[in-house]
C-alpha cells in the first residue's frame, strides 16, 4: 500500500488554545466534519489546565467557511484559534530515532538546557517531548530524530553527570514495547540500609559486624567469608526479630511506583541479593515481584544457628539466578535490566 503524496497539497494547521474543558476536541472536529477535508495529524497537550491542540488537514476549496466555522465553536467554547495555511504534511523524520529519558530530583531548568543542547550539537533534533512521570522524581522524555544512538548516548552520560541527573537514550522500535525482565538488589537499592546490619544491632554485635563489613570494603575479606563471619556473631538470636526487622524495613523513595508500575507494562521483576530469605521472600510477596532468591539463614529451635544453608548468593550468584530468570521468563539476556549499588 503506497502512502498519499501529500507534500504539495494546500494544508490548514489549525491550532486551538485555552482552558481544557471536557468536549473542546470533540467539538472542534465536529466544526470541521460539514466540510471535505482528511485530517493529515493531531497533537494534543495539557499543561496545568491549559490545553493546545493542533490539526493539521488537507484544505477545503471553501476555507473561509472552514475558518468561521472553526471560529465560531473557538468562541463559543472561550478558546483562542489560530489557523495558517501552507502547503504539505509534515516533514518526515530523519533516522536514527531514539527516545532520550531525563529523570531529575528536582528537574532544574539548566539541567534541561544542557542535555537538549547536547542533542542539538550532535546535529539531532527534539521532535516531541512528554512527561512521563512527576513523583518522586520528574521524568521528561524527548524523541528524537537524526541521531547516532552510540554517540548520543556517550554525549550525554558524560553530561548526566555534570547536571546530577540520570539520562536513558533508547532505540526506537517494537521490540522496546516488549516484555523484559527488571532484577534488582534488595539492600540500599530496593530498600533502605542493610539487613544484616539492623539484625547484628538487635544481636548486640553491631560494631563488630561493622568492622567486617570494614575489611571487606578494604579487599581483606571477600565476599562470602565477611557474609559468613557476620552471620555467625547472629547465633542464638530469636527468629522473631527476623519479623521486627522486616518490620522496620523501608522501601527506597519511588520503589513501590516503580515496581507497580513496570508491572502494569508487563515486566517480569525478580530480587537477588544477599540479605537472607526469610526476609526478601516476604518483600517479594507484598511487592507482588515475581522471583526472589537469597541466602537463607538456618533455623534450629525458633533461633538462628550462626550458618547459611546451601550455597552463597554472591556476584557469581546473582549473575546465574539472572539467567536463570530470564530463561523461565522467556526473555534474552539483552531484555534485562540489572540495578544494584555495588560490585556484588
Amino acid at each position: 500500500m503506497t502512502a498519499p503524496a501529500t507534500n504539495n497539497l494546500p494544508t490548514l494547521l489549525i491550532t486551538v488554545m485555552g482552558r481544557d474543558r471536557p468536549g473542546v476536541t470533540a467539538a472542534m472536529f465536529g466544526a470541521l466534519s460539514g466540510f471535505a477535508v482528511e485530517v493529515l495529524d493531531v497533537e494534543q497537550v495539557v499543561v496545568r489546565g491549559r490545553l493546545i491542540l493542533a490539526i493539521l488537514v488537507t484544505a477545503p476549496r471553501e476555507v473561509a467557511k472552514l475558518s468561521t466555522a472553526a471560529k465560531s465553536t473557538a468562541a463559543t467554547l472561550g478558546m483562542d484559534l489560530e489557523i495558517a495555511r501552507g502547503e504539505g504534511d509534515n516533514n518526515p523524520r530523519r533516522e536514527g530515532r531514539a527516545h532520550v529519558t531525563v529523570l531529575g530530583h528536582p528537574l532544574v531548568p539548566k539541567a534541561v538546557a544542557a542535555i537538549t543542547g547536547r542533542v542539538a550539537d550532535t546535529g539531532a533534533n527534539i521532535d516531541r517531548i512528554i512527561r512521563m512521570a512527576r513523583y518522586p522524581v520528574t521524568a521528561i522524555e524527548f524523541h528524537v530524530s537524526g541521531t547516532d544512538l552510540h554517540g548520543l548516548r556517550a554525549v550525554l552520560a558524560r553530561e548526566a553527570v555534570e547536571q546530577r541527573v540520570d539520562v536513558a537514550v533508547q532505540n526506537v522500535g517494537l521490540l522496546r514495547h516488549g516484555r523484559r525482565l527488571l532484577v534488582m538488589d534488595v539492600d540500599s537499592t530496593l530498600v533502605q540500609g542493610e539487613a544484616i546490619d539492623m539484625l547484628a544491632t538487635r544481636a548486640g554485635v553491631g560494631g563488630q559486624v561493622a568492622a567486617i563489613t570494614a575489611a571487606a570494603m578494604r579487599g581483606e575479606l571477600d565476599f562470602e567469608a565477611a557474609l559468613r563471619q557476620r552471620v555467625a556473631l547472629l547465633a542464638g538470636l530469636d527468629v522473631a526479630v527476623l519479623g521486627e526487622v522486616y518490620g522496620e524495613m523501608r522501601l527506597a523513595p519511588g520503589a513501590r511506583t516503580l515496581v507497580r508500575t513496570l508491572k502494569r507494562l508487563g515486566y517480569r521483576l525478580a530480587i537477588v541479593s544477599g540479605s537472607f530469605t526469610q526476609l526478601t521472600d516476604r518483600l517479594a510477596r507484598d511487592l507482588d515481584i515475581d522471583y526472589a532468591q537469597a541466602n537463607e539463614l538456618e533455623v534450629v529451635d525458633g533461633r538462628l544457628t550462626g550458618r547459611i544453608v546451601g550455597p552463597i548468593v554472591d556476584r557469581a550468584g546473582k549473575a546465574e539466578a539472572l539467567r536463570s530468570f530470564a530463561a523461565d521468563s522467556s526473555v534474552t539476556m539483552d531484555r534485562t535490566i540489572a540495578i544494584g549499588d555495588g560490585a556484588n
